[in-house]
């Protein structure tokens, strides 16, 4: 019987010859590894006096039967009055920050503003605004921005990086934005299937970045929808189910559970060209094309 040592290339030969066989190219088995959930979260905090989404999912990520103590980016609207601008949307802020999560800029505008619509002046205040409220809770300024409507353009990423701040955008949505009233979805397992068999390529290539030994998934929520609170535990366990259908094997901890982590990974799938446009999830790509 062939050493553990021996096994790998004997197979490999094996493969070989029977693609020879068939005519098929002698391509080697990909090595993969793998993969770990980054969870985001825009549009928070709520400001709910009662019920708040924000605070019940922050209940589930600590405990839930996928995998106790994840930690999240939330992307906030540090100056909005039904969310980071209340006495309510202040403290869910610092409770974001205490229990370990990361805090990471939306807008400071009052309404969800897009900021190519802004003007330069208008854009500045609200990233002087937004770093200095969201450091006046963590302590430090927030290396991390997500558009809103993640629109952005040569001018907006270079305001953002002149502030320390890099754009991530997300490689699976829960598609749970309040759009025209809709706050439900009846497609939660099919949605998360379809985004992460589009991914499945583009991992098996080595094309997604890696840290430390994982490679990081973005997948995108909004945490002042009613729904997605409601369910986020029921999102947790369909991340997996569906990695296992694709046989995507996920790290130990499959969720990150550590700010620093968090963060590294975060970065290294932020955007690096600004003339490179990533793909975006739904119909996103096609409305800012």
């Amino acid at each position: 019987m062939a050493s553990p040592v021996l096994k790998r290339p004997i197979q490999q030969l094996v493969f070989a010859l029977l693609c020879a066989a068939a005519g098929a190219p002698a391509a080697q088995p990909e090595a993969v590894h793998p993969i770990r959930f980054l969870l985001s979260f825009d549009d928070g905090p709520s400001a709910a006096g009662e019920d708040n989404p924000t605070e019940k999912i922050l209940d589930a990520l600590a405990r839930n039967a996928a995998q106790p103590g994840i930690k999240a980016i939330f992307f906030a609207q540090t100056r909005a009055a039904n969310g980071g601008g209340s006495t309510t949307g202040r403290r869910i802020l610092q409770r974001e920050q205490d229990e370990g999560h990361l805090l990471g800029f939306h807008t400071a505008t009052p309404h969800h503003s897009n900021h190519r619509y802004l003007s330069a002046p208008e854009l500045e205040l609200s990233l002087q605004r937004g770093a200095a409220d969201l450091q006046g809770i963590s302590g430090v300024a927030p290396s991390l921005v997500r558009p809103p409507f993640w629109n952005y353009d040569a001018e907006t990423l270079a305001a953002y990086q002149r502030h320390g701040m890099r754009v991530l955008l997300t490689d699976l949505s829960a598609n749970d934005g309040k759009i025209w009233g809709v706050n439900f979805s009846w497609h939660k397992r099919s949605n998360m299937l379809e985004g992460l068999a589009r991914l499945r390529p583009r991992w098996r290539a080595g094309a997604m970045p890696l840290v430390d030994g994982e490679v990081p998934v973005v997948v995108t929520f909004h945490d002042v929808n009613t729904y997605t609170a409601r369910h986020i535990e029921e999102y947790l366990l369909i991340l997996l189910d569906v990695a296992r259908e694709l046989d995507m094997p996920v790290a130990e901890h499959p969720f990150y559970d550590e700010r620093a982590a968090l963060e590294r990974a975060a970065l290294a799938s932020a955007v690096r060209d600004g003339e490179v446009r990533p793909p975006l999830p739904g119909l996103w790509n096609w409305l800012w094309q």
